[in-house]
């Protein structure tokens, strides 16, 4: 298949489900073994179209992200810094990631392990549900900065492939006490400079520079995925406004067994 068609398709996939609480890394995973796009460029491929996704968030956010210009007052600038300091009280993943980011690629990064995880974290989330009364909850400017380092330690979680990175710190921010869209939002926030992070440090470790062929078919992906996160961001904020989290459960289940019978059956 044209490699260009499947940079498209990898960034629909990454776009549609890097916010979403269903991992977008398991359904890389997958997705790249099904059009055998592996080797060491797919892994910095699949970083640089996570990278297009969080970008995204910077877009969509960019007036709760950004503290100056605008006509902002200076409540308004005060509080997006604390938003940001909250976001940086929650980063222990950067040091996990750094420490623990080859042995998980090593023996981590495979289909069994992302199913077992994908059926697990569905049930977390409809468990988790089950007992949540209402959509109410902690706001992300009432979120003290304890609490934010907790969200940050469940966010470590999300390294497993096919925990989800998203569900991770969406689960432990409403364990914490936070709303469903407090919780959505701030996961969004996390993402920001845990995957910039990552990012740079896959470059680094490349180990080569790109081919013009491989940066072209990188810069496809990454478009894709930029505008396709765009469209999902504003989807999902206005979908938990009124739903809650359990249809995405039910789905980590279900595709979660699938995937387990369907490698267990060919292996």
């Amino acid at each position: 298949m044209n490699e260009f068609l499947i940079a498209a398709i990898l960034g629909i996939v990454e776009g549609i489900t890097e916010f979403l609480p269903i991992s977008s890394t398991g359904h890389l995973i997958i997705v790249n073994r099904f059009f055998d796009f592996t080797g060491d460029f797919s892994k910095m491929f699949d970083v640089v179209i996570q990278f297009g996704a969080i970008l995204a968030v910077v877009a969509v956010y960019w007036n709760r992200l950004f503290p100056f210009g605008g006509g902002k007052s200076m409540e308004e600038t005060r509080a997006i810094f604390s938003l940001w300091f909250k976001v940086c009280v929650a980063l222990p993943a950067l040091v996990a990631g750094s420490l623990l980011g080859g042995a998980i690629k090593t023996y981590l990064f495979n289909p069994v392990t992302v199913s077992i995880a994908l059926i697990i974290g569905g049930i977390i989330l409809l468990v988790i549900e089950k007992k949540k009364n209402s959509s109410s909850g902690i706001t992300i400017a009432e979120l003290s900065y304890t609490t934010a380092l907790f969200i940050g330690m469940f966010q470590c979680l999300g390294m497993i492939p096919g925990t989800s990175r998203s569900a991770a710190t969406i689960i432990g921010a409403m364990v914490l006490g936070l709303s469903r869209i407090a919780a959505a939002e701030f996961s969004f926030f996390l993402a920001i400079p845990t995957m910039a992070a990552a990012s740079v440090w896959s470059v680094m470790n490349l180990g080569r520079m790109l081919t013009p062929h491989e940066f072209q078919v990188a810069s496809a992906g990454f478009i894709v995925s930029f505008i396709v996160a765009w469209i999902v961001i504003k989807a999902f904020v206005r979908f938990i406004s009124t739903h809650d989290f359990s249809s995405f459960g039910i789905y980590r289940i279900i595709l979660g067994l699938a995937v387990l019978l369907y490698f267990v059956r060919i292996s």
